[in-house]
């Protein structure tokens, strides 16, 4: 694949077309991965193959096992001074069945690349090879994220960055390929652009007994009605109506297969999706308020467990200008799309919440590959040349931060 670009220096051309020549080896390692995924926290094969590949490109300032699991930090460091950006791709795979009938299917039961990391990581490796070739070019640092357990709470960004993986870093990007959007399209969201996703469980503790004699009970469907009922007011009562806020009940559990006994105990789960802090917080407070309270008035208990999952994904305003900006400049107007916020959750919040920068999109769709399914399903598959695509896009914003010409 070729994709001309509008505008670059010729160190940014240079380093394009290194990247195209090595795009069949991307492909490869692409394919590897997806043949030998690992679920979250279990990834160790995968990193010891990415700490390999590094070190073959000439890499050594290498950090193992970062954070709480297999969490790698490499840095390039160039020939002359100036900021540090990080790059940052996750490598966990899911626990899903792979139904795709490809040459690179898959070897490991019940568990596949459904959600293109194996695509994410390959693409930075093989930015990172193109840039450690030409560190005499750059003016600052290139700091390479590659981080574990994306997929399952906690996650490893948090960790990471509590680890250190952060420290000097001036700026971070991060990129996921989208499969429904088409293919060559680099996709961004100003602002927030996904959402904080939250879990809770409401235990309630009645009084069982016989269906016929109820006023010797204490009701516990009933009142995981009535708390649920409730919670349908938590974002149209307590929240400001300009923050988004999803409130949704996904599970009640109570009694056994009896018709005539009155369940003594009810467990009410779901999730809770916002982007402002304040929202969250006062969704979380209120919650318990409410269903202690419900409880309360019908003369029964209840324990509210209330988890927090990842932070919101923020994009911040003036470095998304400037990516906006730069990817227009570099492959045209007609390819960079902007999409609506989600209220799905990525743990790269934790990395742009303590450094400005942006997540972007880059398309995998292409039905004529019949990559148009989408991610978490056992068909996932993307159009390669989004790898492509995403190490241009990676190395025109190194361009941008990090070359100084004339």
């Amino acid at each position: 694949m070729e994709r001309t670009t509008v505008k670059g220096t010729d160190t940014y051309q240079a380093w394009v077309k290194e990247l195209e020549g090595n795009f069949e080896e991307t492909v490869e390692m692409r394919r590897y991965l997806h043949q030998y995924p690992e679920p979250s926290f279990e990834e160790k094969e995968t990193a010891q193959y990415i700490l390999e590949k590094l070190r073959s490109f000439g890499i050594q300032d290498i950090q193992e096992n970062v954070g709480n699991g297999y969490g790698i930090v490499a840095k390039i460091k160039g020939a002359h001074p100036g900021p540090t950006i990080a790059f940052r791709a996750d490598f966990d795979a899911l626990r899903i069945q792979e139904e795709n009938k490809v040459s690179y299917k898959s070897k490991k039961e019940g568990v596949m690349h459904a959600c293109g990391h194996d695509t994410h990581t390959a693409t930075l490796l093989s930015v990172a090879q193109v840039l450690f070739n030409h560190r005499e070019d750059l003016h600052g640092t290139v700091v390479l994220l590659h981080q574990n357990a994306e997929e399952v709470l906690p996650g490893g960004a948090k960790s990471m960055v509590e680890a250190g993986a952060m420290e000097d870093v001036d700026y971070v990007f991060g990129q996921h390929v989208q499969a429904l959007l088409e293919a060559e399209k680099i996709g961004y969201t100003p602002g927030y652009a996904m959402a904080a996703a939250d879990f809770f469980t409401i235990s309630i503790q009645g009084k069982g007994g016989h269906g016929a004699y109820p006023h010797e009970t204490i009701d516990s469907v009933i009142i995981a009605t009535k708390i649920v009922e409730a919670l349908q007011t938590l974002v149209s009562r307590t929240i400001n109506p300009l923050h988004p806020a999803v409130v949704t009940v996904s599970t009640i559990q109570a009694g056994g297969e009896a018709n005539n006994i009155i369940a003594d105990t009810a467990m009410i789960k779901g999730t809770v999706r916002t982007y402002q802090e304040e929202a969250r917080d006062t969704i979380q407070r209120e919650m318990e308020v409410m269903a202690n309270s419900v409880a309360d008035m019908y003369h029964a208990t209840c324990k509210v467990n209330y988890t927090r999952g990842y932070d919101s994904v923020y994009n911040h305003p003036e470095e998304t200008s400037r990516f906006v900006s730069l990817m227009k400049e570099k492959f045209g107007e007609d390819n960079i799309v902007e999409r609506d916020p989600t209220m799905g959750g990525e743990d790269f919040g934790y990395f742009s919440k303590v450094k400005p920068g942006v997540f972007f999109n880059v398309g995998g769709f292409n039905p004529d590959l019949e990559a148009t399914f989408p991610h978490h399903h056992p068909r996932f598959n993307v159009d390669e040349k989004a790898m492509l695509v995403a190490g241009q896009t990676f190395l025109a914003i190194a361009e941008d931060y990090l070359v100084k010409e004339g």
